[in-house]
Formats: structure tokens, sequence, C-alpha cells
């Protein structure tokens, strides 16, 4: 296949291109924001542009035609949402909506990389997320999320569009910004920094390995139905005070260095997704043990300093 994968410098866009680069014709679309990692350029034939302008995308579809596009390209920090929200408005709907639009005039599939954040929050005894158009979104950059796949669902509707949805639960492994709670926590321990925890660190989150998410985007990019949402989970729940601690644990590190600070406006408190459809119907599963691929992230991130330390202070 000849695919386009916008976002292709970002974390898991860069890991799904790694996977499959060898497999599939891939051209990459990223405005290289501070979050992207210039390296990926050496994967693929990138355009340097922004999805939500048009100029910018008829330079990417000048190299088509392709057979899908795989949208990664979004504005992802949820702290930044709330102190910057109309930038997540222009990038993950405008941005969305720019593209739906290119891909209707020249055809392909379309695949929106979405997140269970569009989805709300859990209490401890609720059963996880089943209903794949449940929407109650807590934060901007959720709600951002929530409104691009309405956008992905309705050109679907109307004009008949192939499109697909999935939807993860949190990412972890490596060339993951260092902004995010594990990738934080192991570059924070290395260098002996506090360790940044939200309120009490309650909140619970289910995690995925990334490579495993990006196998699940492939199988749904292959094989799911037109209009499919699919939903992407380990079934794997952690506390995030947990998390920080068993990973200090494993580095050696003391539990000194954690220091709570004022929890975020709106923390969903918990996510949780059904995925037994997902893997019923796609075949997929998530097969990295957490320890595992907490290891792995540790030793690739002591192991890469350079990709880290220039933004994170020396």
């Amino acid at each position: 296949m000849r695919l386009l994968v916008t976002g292709n410098c970002g974390f898991i866009g860069q890991n799904f291109v790694k996977l499959y680069k060898d497999k599939h014709e891939i051209i990459g679309m990223d405005m290289l924001t501070y979050a992207s990692d210039r390296n990926a350029l050496l994967l693929c034939q990138t355009v340097i542009g922004d999805i939500s302008n048009q100029y910018d995308l008829e330079q990417a579809f000048a190299l088509g035609p392709f057979d899908a596009v795989v949208n990664f390209a979004a504005f992802s920090h949820v702290d930044n949402s709330i102190a910057f929200p109309e930038s997540f408005l222009k990038s993950n709907v405008n941005g969305t909506f720019y593209l739906l639009e290119t891909v209707r005039q020249r055809g392909g599939r379309f695949v929106q990389i979405s997140t269970d954040e569009t989805m709300g929050f859990l209490n401890i005894d609720d059963p996880p997320f089943s209903d794949p158009y449940h929407m109650k979104p807590s934060s901007p950059y959720s709600a951002s999320k929530a409104a691009a796949d309405c956008f992905v669902i309705a050109y679907g509707n109307t004009y008949g569009m192939d499109v697909v949805i999935t939807k993860s639960c949190n990412n972890y492994g490596p060339l993951q910004f260092h902004e995010k709670l594990i990738a934080m926590t192991i570059t924070n321990a290395i260098a002996n920094r506090p360790v940044l925890i939200h309120g009490k660190g309650e909140q619970i989150r289910e995690w995925i390995w990334v490579n495993d998410h990006c196998h699940g985007i492939m199988a749904a990019l292959e094989h799911g139905q037109k209009m499919g949402i699919y939903h992407f989970g380990s079934g794997l729940e952690i506390r995030n005070i947990d998390i920080v601690i068993k990973i200090l644990d494993m580095m050696g590190k003391p539990q000194s260095l954690i220091k709570f600070v004022e929890d975020r406006k709106g923390n969903d408190f918990r996510y949780l997704l059904d995925s037994s459809q997902t893997c019923a119907k796609l075949g997929w599963s998530a097969n990295m043990p957490f320890e595992n691929g907490l290891r792995q992230t540790i030793e690739w991130y002591a192991a890469n300093p350079s990709y880290w330390m220039p933004t994170n202070g020396t």
C-alpha cells in the first residue's frame, strides 16, 4: 500500500513508520512541533507542513495517490490544551476537517487515530468503556479529539467515505517526548531531578506498549470495516503513583524524588477500554508484558540522553 502518514515525527507515528516502512510505501507529513523528533525525517520522505493549511495539504497529496491516510497529527498534551485551547481547536479539529475534505476529493481509506479520553472518566467500580460512540470529554484536548471523531463519522455517513477510527489507552515506549508521565519519570530520575505527580497520584490509567498499538492500527487499516471504531487497550490498570514508584524501584532511585504538585483542572479519575470486540474482529492482542516494556523503555532513555537532555536541561 501507498500511505500518507500525518504526524510521522511524533511518538506513535514515528514508531508506526519504523515498523512498516519496509512493507509499505510511506510518505509523511509533519509540522515539526516542539514534541517532534527530527530524526524521524530520515525514515521516509516527509512534507513539512500543517494539516490545517490547504496549501501544505496540496503539497503532500501531490505525491499521491494514496491508498490510505493515517492521521496521527494532533496536539496531545492536556496541560497545554488547558492553557492554549485554541491551538488544539485549530490542529485537532480544523486539521482533521481539511484532511477529510482532501481525502473526500481524492479517494482512499481514512484512519483517524483517537484516544480513550474522548469518552470521559470512569469511577472505580464502573465497567470498561465498550460503546464506541460514547463521548463525554473533560479537557479541551479530549473535546478537540471528540469533535474530530464526530467529523470523521459524519463524513463517513454523509459522503460514504471509507473511514475508520481507532481509540487507544495511554501509550508508552521509546521515543516518547518527556512531558508524558512514564517518559518524564524515567528522564527526571536519570538526572536525579524531582518527579512531579498531580494531586496524590491516585488517578488510574490503562497502559499499552506503543508497538502493540501500532500493530493494532495496521490491523484496522488492512482489515477494519468501513465506519468501524476499534478500541486498543491492554487491560492493565495502575495508579499514577504506583507506576512512578515501580519505575523508581526498577531504576534503583529513591522515592524521595517524588514531588506532589497541584492537581490538573478536570483531571479524569480513571480510563479503561473494553477491547474484546477489537480482539475478536481483528485478531489483535496486546502482547508486551508491562514490566518488560518498562525495562526496555528505561534502557532506551538511558542509552539515548541526546534525545531528551537538550530540552530537558543539562
